[in-house]
């Protein structure tokens, strides 16, 4: 009983800081992206940047001291990583924000977002056990792992078969496909992160976060976010939105045992609640249009497949997933972005054009 207090309280907790840090600095992947190319500004993407490369080392630092035993990398899975990337993507600027974003906005009182996470939960389920769960295991069938004997790309059965023989297969990493330490890559990313960072606005936000301040703090509590589902639940998950919502589901529809990550992901919506009232942003904001229900429900749905047949959604891989710097997640936020584009393309800058 002892340790389950602890195992709630830690998930809780984390799930309080990030909620707190997401609404303060009003930080969603979606603008993120869509910012950059729509209206070329990038404070919200270098607030991402500051995360990630504060989450980087951060988790490195606590796996090298051995503070988390075993990082939580997915394996490679090539057709699903860019598949469902670039779905997800899609689906983010019909839904009007990120799986963090969505679900954040839904502790502020904006009723389409919870609109939106409906679609995303609906999404996510009929990918990972509905009508499209046999594509979702044709998709990751296919996965390229490192073997002693160098990178071999093997299939679900293959993987089972090598376990099974004792043979070690280690998921591919930016480190490992370089054949470099890790740290050098760190020590990389981190000179170009710091150069990228410098160009920013350093003025101070009236409300909330500075973008930097906010990107700072995220990063922090990815990090530790590792190390706590770890040590209070066995398994290093750290802040993730894809698998959380359809164990949240599975708790409240068939009655599952909630896993840390649900109460992660309930702790989110407090925090965000609490920091938004704190604010005096947090009221029951709808929209009397139809047309724009219909139009985040399908976007939510979209990202709900994307993030399911990928893996992740742009928090697990963006940034959870590729602090441990797996190459699945690189792959997987790159697909996101790149979808993200294509539709803020056509949806916004195109037809802006055409007017004109």
């Amino acid at each position: 009983m002892h340790n389950y207090v602890f195992f709630v309280l830690s998930a809780v907790i984390v799930g309080l800081g990030v909620g707190w840090v997401l609404q303060r600095g009003r930080i969603c992947m979606n603008s993120a992206f869509r910012d950059i190319i729509f209206i070329s500004d990038l404070t919200v993407f270098r607030a991402y940047v500051l995360a990630l490369i504060v989450a980087i080392v951060g988790t490195n630092l606590l796996e090298d001291l051995g503070l988390i035993k075993e990082l939580n990398r997915q394996a490679f899975a090539p057709l699903a990583n860019v598949i469902g990337g670039y779905i997800f993507g899609i689906g983010m600027v019909f839904g009007g924000g990120c799986a963090s974003g969505i679900w954040y906005r839904v502790g502020e009182g904006r009723f389409p977002s919870w609109i939106t996470v409906m679609g995303f939960i609906s999404g996510v389920f009929i990918t990972y056990e509905g009508v499209l769960s046999k594509l979702n295991l044709f998709l990751r069938n296919y996965q390229i792992w490192e073997t002693d004997n160098g990178i071999r790309l093997l299939t679900s059965t293959n993987v089972d078969e090598f376990w099974a023989k004792g043979i070690d297969l280690y998921p591919l990493t930016i480190y490992n496909l370089l054949g470099v330490n890790k740290w050098i890559v760190i020590a990389v990313l981190g000179v170009a992160a710091v150069v990228f960072i410098a160009r920013g606005d350093f003025s101070r936000s009236t409300t909330g976060y500075s973008w930097y301040t906010s990107g700072g703090i995220l990063g922090v509590i990815v990090a530790v976010a590792w190390w706590a589902s770890w040590y209070w639940s066995g398994k290093a998950r750290g802040v993730s939105f894809t698998g959380p919502t359809n164990e949240l589901f599975r708790w409240v529809y068939f009655g599952d045992s909630p896993t840390w990550s649900v109460f992660m992901l309930l702790g989110l919506l407090g925090g965000s609640f609490f920091s938004a009232k704190g604010l005096l942003e947090c009221k029951l904001r709808t929209s009397g249009l139809a047309s724009e229900m219909v139009t985040v429900f399908l976007g939510g749905i979209i990202m709900g497949i994307g993030s399911a047949i990928a893996g992740g959604c742009n928090i697990g891989h963006g940034l959870t997933g590729l602090s441990t710097l797996a190459v699945s997640s690189l792959v997987s936020i790159v697909f996101m972005l790149l979808g993200n584009w294509t539709t803020v393309y056509f949806k916004f800058i195109r037809s802006t054009d055409e007017e004109i």
